[in-house]
């Protein structure tokens, strides 16, 4: 745990410099601004609490593991109602698509303290019922992980922005240590699953999936799952048939802001 520390903090010492150049929070409110991150979604999750999940494929959507286990007892959620609402904003989605199947990484564990392991692990694909087949809402690619010192972006939902997602452009790669991304984006609960992305030719593309936020010397930081080997795993474990089947019929209550019951949120963690 003190090595993994350290090192966060070695990281940011050698790039503390890009924080001072991150770009502000942008709530994506009209559709102009909006139109290009269509594919990101909210993940309403049992009636519970909130996620934020990517459209990588018509029928499967990224996010992050422990947004599949219920906080208050630690329980995978393995019969509950998930539904992906794409482009959620101001009351209206793109496409609703209830979840039918969840992977979650095989070597994820929900209970464990703060580590390279749980972070670089904690990634979850999940299938829909329907696949999104709009021209709109067009699934985004995944890349290589960035460097240390290259710019990424964020785009998501979070428990004071719940009805519209906020892009934060521009913001900087502090440190990236055995799988782990860790970064100067702004996050907040709810913020998990939320898709890091670069900018290849004019297209976001994916290279990691919000897991947590941290804080180190009084810096906040955000910390990302590694994608590549992991989310070919994932990919394995799906068309394996190793997969949960949600069952549960769906909810009548969607989360809004201000309600009490967030627990699958975005976890906080103070190394």
């Amino acid at each position: 745990m003190l090595r993994w520390v350290a090192l966060i903090i070695f990281g940011l010492l050698l790039t503390s410099g890009a924080v001072a150049e991150d770009a502000r929070l942008k709530r994506l409110d009209n559709g102009d601004d909006a139109k290009a991150w269509e594919a990101v979604g909210r993940l309403d999750i049992d009636g519970k609490g909130f996620c934020t999940g990517a459209l990588i494929a018509p029928k499967l959507v990224l996010t992050a593991a422990h947004c599949m286990f219920n906080s208050e007892t630690g329980e995978r959620i393995d019969n509950g109602h998930i539904e992906f609402l794409a482009g959620w904003r101001n009351g209206r989605a793109g496409a609703y698509r209830d979840v039918a199947r969840v992977v979650i990484h095989p070597e994820y564990a929900y209970n464990e303290k703060l580590s390279s392991d749980r972070v670089r692990n904690d990634l979850a694909l999940l299938e829909l019922e329907q696949p999104i087949r709009n021209n709109s809402i067009r699934p985004f690619r995944t890349a290589a992980r960035p460097r240390t010192g290259d710019r990424v972006g964020v785009v998501s939902y979070a428990l004071d922005r719940s009805e519209a997602p906020s892009l934060q452009e521009v913001c900087a790669v502090l440190a990236r240590q055995d799988g782990v991304l860790v970064t100067s984006c702004s996050v907040d609960f709810g913020s998990s699953g939320a898709p890091i992305f670069v900018i290849e030719d004019g297209e976001a593309q994916i290279v990691s999936i919000v897991s947590a936020k941290a804080e180190v010397r009084g810096e906040e930081v955000s910390l990302g799952t590694a994608l590549g080997q992991p989310l070919a795993e994932l990919q394995a474990e799906l068309v394996a048939g190793r997969a949960i089947y949600l069952g549960a019929k769906p909810s009548e209550r969607r989360v809004r802001v201000g309600d009490e019951k967030t627990g699958n949120g975005a976890k906080f963690v103070k190394p």
